[in-house]
């Protein structure tokens, strides 16, 4: 008897101890489902922070493109300007002379020559000397108010062009700080966030389906292009330019995490660095997109694609022409990196390959 109420207890023990544990798993999947909600709803955000970030970049790299337009402008204006100034010196001396050779020549006195009985001749070919002398002093003379209209006009053009470069300083003013106000509130989202991926499993989770989206936007942006038939892909092996000066962070087919590996490689660069097109080619997308931020990607023909991600801003949209070497972005962090720094690919029929294939050793 006493055997059996043992049996009992230690029945309801365990009955007790299975409840206590089912209701720990429900918590645990409730506590993870709701921080997959919060993580979603702070990737959502990062991404609304990182679009604001590129936006407002790319009017502070706009404006910065107009100071040195204009300022380019004022050191012609300036260079024109001296050359000008000497221009009239020389003309002033000239006519200088010119009047001080007239002054000489309008000591002669016409009646007393004709008196003294000089030749014909002779008086024709003085008369021609005096014509030639008036004929060149108006030239002169002409010359120098040209000169001096063309340097008034250079300066009027100066005032308006110093009044140009004053509101483009302060518009740049504006847009940077507009610029570190969205940096400040997109590292509050991303501390938020590394919060929620702080084991292996979720980072390796997060991993995979950042890759599973790039590999989709890949899929669907060689479905909707038509590759133009003079488009010559990516011939040149191991002579192209990186697009981006900077070393090597982690190289093509490093592991990332598990068995996740790089498909490309991100260059360690300084943030707002410029990033050119390795090759001609036509933009197939351009966007944000989860775990490598602001991305544009550019298609070579012949099966070929360049992939370049984590920019601060991108300065091509899908469907714009692109020439080789021409700037097509900006280095950033966006993605939620820490660290500045371009993600670079080069993909052919959609399957990634090293891009040190084509790119200067």
């Amino acid at each position: 008897m006493l055997s059996s109420n043992v049996q009992a207890s230690d029945l309801q023990q365990r009955q007790s101890d299975l409840k206590s544990l089912q209701s720990q798993i429900s918590k645990q999947q409730s506590a993870l489902k709701d921080t997959n909600k919060q993580r979603e709803k702070l990737i959502s955000l990062l991404k609304q922070d990182e679009k604001a970030i590129a936006s407002a970049a790319k009017k502070v790299n706009q404006t910065k493109l107009a100071l040195a337009k204009t300022d380019k402008k004022l050191t012609e204006l300036k260079q024109r300007q001296d050359e000008l100034n000497t221009l009239k010196q020389t003309q002033q001396e000239t006519l200088s002379n010119q009047l001080a050779s007239a002054y000489l020549a309008g000591n002669h006195d016409y009646s007393k020559m004709l008196l003294n009985q000089q030749s014909p001749a002779t008086i024709e070919r003085l008369l021609a000397y005096y014509q030639y002398l008036n004929n060149a002093r108006m030239e002169s003379i002409n010359e120098l108010q040209q000169t001096m209209s063309e340097l008034d006009e250079i300066q009027e053009k100066q005032v308006i062009e110093r009044s140009e470069l004053n509101k483009l300083i302060l518009t740049q003013q504006q847009h940077s700080k507009r610029l570190n106000l969205e940096q400040a509130q997109r590292q509050k989202t991303l501390t938020q966030l590394q919060r929620t991926v702080n084991s292996r499993g979720a980072k390796l989770e997060q991993l995979q389906i950042e890759e599973a989206s790039l590999k989709r936007i890949v899929e669907q942006a060689i479905l909707a292009n038509n590759s133009s038939p003079s488009m010559e892909g990516l011939k040149s092996r191991n002579k192209l330019k990186w697009p981006t000066k900077g070393r090597i962070r982690f190289g093509f087919g490093s592991r990332r995490s598990g068995q996740v590996k790089w498909k490309g490689v991100t260059l360690a660069a300084p943030e707002g660095q410029q990033v050119s097109a390795i090759a001609p080619g036509k933009v197939i997308y351009a966007d944000w997109l989860r775990g490598f931020g602001m991305v544009l990607v550019v298609d070579h023909g012949k099966g070929y694609m360049s992939l370049y991600g984590h920019a601060q801003t991108l300065l091509k949209n899908a469907g714009d022409t692109v020439n080789k070497g021409e700037t097509i972005a900006l280095v950033g962090r966006s993605g939620g990196q820490t660290e500045a720094g371009l993600y670079f690919e080069v993909r052919h029929k959609g399957q990634a390959v090293d891009p040190a294939r084509y790119c200067k050793r």
